[in-house]
């Protein structure tokens, strides 16, 4: 079992609310535009990150992070880019992906908008978790936690802050 912590376009933000959230989860997973360098270290430092470099994230983030991660958690097959669209409306890329090799959870950002959305025609959970930072065209930020266990996804929960709550 594993407890997982989902976010994007933290566009250089990553503070107390975000840790509060974040305290008890055992992974950290970025969905693109970090910030900086500085910031996913300092996001690895707290809990192990899995990251992908959104297009707002400079060179050194995208050194370090690669535009697309697929990997396997807890029997999840799982496909995380920052542009990927969503359920109906794919990106060219991820629609290229996904219909090559349909994961079991496809994880996207950029949109700064949550979205959690059941694609049946790939049998596949879609999880956008909208804009954490305090930056961006979102009224409210938001983040994601969740439980993979087993080849299961369980126990999604929204955490929700308005932009000027530091």
């Amino acid at each position: 079992m594993k407890r997982i912590g989902l976010l994007s376009d933290t566009h250089y933000c990553f503070d107390e609310k975000l840790y509060r959230f974040f305290d008890e989860v055992d992974e950290l997973w970025h969905a693109g535009d970090i910030g900086n360098i500085e910031l996913a270290d300092e996001m690895a430092a707290f809990k192990p990150l899995r990251a992908v470099f959104g297009n707002c994230d400079d060179w050194h983030v995208r050194a370090a992070y690669p535009e697309v991660q697929r990997f396997t958690e807890e029997g999840v097959d799982v496909l995380m880019m920052h542009i990927g669209g969503y359920p109906g409306n794919y990106a060219y890329e991820a629609r290229q992906l996904i219909e090559e090799n349909p994961p079991k959870l496809f994880i996207s950002g950029h949109s700064h908008i949550l979205k959690v959305m059941n694609d049946q025609r790939y049998g596949l959970l879609h999880i956008n978790p909208g804009g954490a930072g305090i930056r961006g065209i979102h009224a409210v930020r938001t983040a994601i936690r969740f439980i993979i266990d087993k080849g299961a996804i369980r126990d999604l929960e929204v955490g929700e802050w308005t932009k000027n709550s530091g």
